[in-house]
């Protein structure tokens, strides 16, 4: 299959960039990895900035200059949500990442409506005792 546009979600940022769909997994050019996720194809590995994980013995992960989305997610231990369908993916924080966040007890800061549209940010109300109730329809 061709190259085509394909989004990646991470971080908060949408990236959009050239990618195949092969056999159900994407695989993107290393310059495309880059780009979206900030990581680098270097002969010891995959590296960002001064980090690099080795891929030497990972034939699963890049293969002819393109790099496995879901062997790379794998490798840097990050959920990955893929729709082929849509062309798009995100990923999402490592489980270190997200346990290192709970075990601090502070909740990531948000800003939500109330029911008379009025915003409050969840940290203008610190000090404060705070209930929150979240519903889903799902």
């Amino acid at each position: 299959m061709p190259e085509a546009s394909f989004t990646i979600l991470d971080e908060g940022r949408a990236a959009e960039v050239p990618a195949q769909v092969r056999g159900g997994r994407v695989q993107l050019p290393a310059s495309s990895l880059e780009r979206a996720l900030g990581w680098q194809l270097k002969p010891e590995g995959l590296c960002q900035g001064e980090v690099c994980i080795r891929t030497a013995g990972r034939s699963d992960l890049v293969s002819d200059g393109q790099v496995d989305l879901a062997a790379f997610a794998e490798l840097l231990e990050r959920p990955l949500a893929l729709d082929l369908d849509e062309r798009a993916a995100a990923l999402g924080a490592c489980a270190q990442e997200r346990a290192a966040v709970l075990a601090g007890g502070v909740a990531p800061d948000f800003t939500l409506p109330d029911l008379a549209g009025r915003e409050w940010t969840l940290s203008g109300l610190r000090g404060k005792k705070v209930l929150l109730i979240a519903y889903a329809s799902w």
